[in-house]
């Protein structure tokens, strides 16, 4: 089994990805700052499950912190995955240099503390954010990149580094573009949660925009699936790949999807388009079907089932 380095793990995608990889029996050690974007409560009850496999171990440290991160992959890790990031498009046009810190300098330590180390293979998480402007839908791996917000940019940075050391170092790394990725314990500041948590409290939540913007919703179990089969090739070593749903809906038709699944009949309002926020986005994921076999299972409606039937269990989640 592999020992296994996550950054990030305490987040929304890193905790589901160390789940997982416990519960196949990898030696797991989770680095996560708990910064608090958002309430740091939610990442602490993600590490409480995570920690009730006894191959699995909490480190409270920042990957900006070099000399911490180094000893940590010195003890033999073989793989890492990068989830740590500051996220959100929209905090990130209010203050580009806390994303820059951290998506930036943060993916250089990581990488550098890997090649130092001779680790197995870097897979760096990163978002359709990097492509911004649409030259043409769907998304290949080819689209022009020209980012709409410092963090798009910032991720952007994370890549041409992880592409960089493969070329220059010989470290084997893989980026995974992911996009709208939603599911249990999605991040509080996302629309299926906002809209979610509105409409059961009979409350209409603000859609930004005319809400004819689309989304490629990708579910969370289909992202693990996508970082699981790189612990087993090779083949996409030193290659970016999109990872989505390969469908796209309307933010407008989203709402409708929950509000008809919850049973309710607040309308929603509409506010200011957002700077930053992408206009349209879908994946064309023949890169990843052809190298790594990914193929999206779970589809939209489905999926909000999932997240539904999740939320109705766990409805003191999302803490105010």
């Amino acid at each position: 089994m592999a020992k296994i380095l996550i950054t990030g793990g305490a987040g929304f995608i890193g905790s589901h990805l160390a789940e997982k990889l416990a519960q196949l029996k990898h030696e797991i050690t989770i680095l996560d700052n708990l910064d608090p974007y958002y309430e740091p409560k939610i990442k602490k009850k993600n590490i409480e499950m995570v920690l009730k496999y006894n191959n699995c171990s909490f480190i409270e440290g920042d990957i900006l912190d070099f000399n911490l991160l180094n000893n940590i992959v010195k003890k033999d890790v073989n793989f890492i995955f990068h989830e740590a990031a500051q996220p959100g498009v929209r905090a990130s046009v209010k203050n580009p240099f806390k994303p820059n810190e951290v998506n930036v300098k943060g993916t250089l330590n990581v990488l550098e503390a890997a090649r130092c180390n001779e680790v197995e293979r870097v897979i760096n998480a990163s978002s359709s954010s990097v492509y911004g402007k649409v030259s043409y839908l769907p998304f290949d791996e080819k689209h022009p990149t020209q980012p709409l917000s410092p963090y798009g940019v910032s991720k952007l940075i994370a890549e041409h580094y992880c592409r960089l050391y493969n070329e220059l170092y010989g470290l084997p790394t893989v980026t995974l573009r992911y996009f709208t990725v939603y599911g249990p314990r999605m991040r509080p500041d996302l629309a299926i949660p906002i809209f979610t948590k509105a409409l059961v409290n009979g409350q209409a939540p603000m859609i930004f925009g005319n809400g004819e913007q689309t989304r490629d919703l990708t579910y969370i179990d289909d992202i693990v699936s996508a970082n699981l089969k790189l612990l087993e090739t090779k083949k996409a070593d030193g290659q970016i790949l999109n990872i989505g749903g390969g469908k796209r809906i309307t933010v407008n038709q989203l709402f409708e999807h929950l509000r008809r699944l919850i049973g309710s009949d607040v309308e929603p309002i509409y506010g200011e388009e957002i700077k930053g926020d992408a206009k349209h986005t879908l994946s064309k994921i023949d890169k990843a079907r052809h190298l790594i076999g990914y193929e999206p299972t779970i589809k939209i409606k489905f999926g909000l089932e999932k997240f539904l039937n999740w939320y109705k269990i766990n409805p003191d989640f999302y803490i105010d």
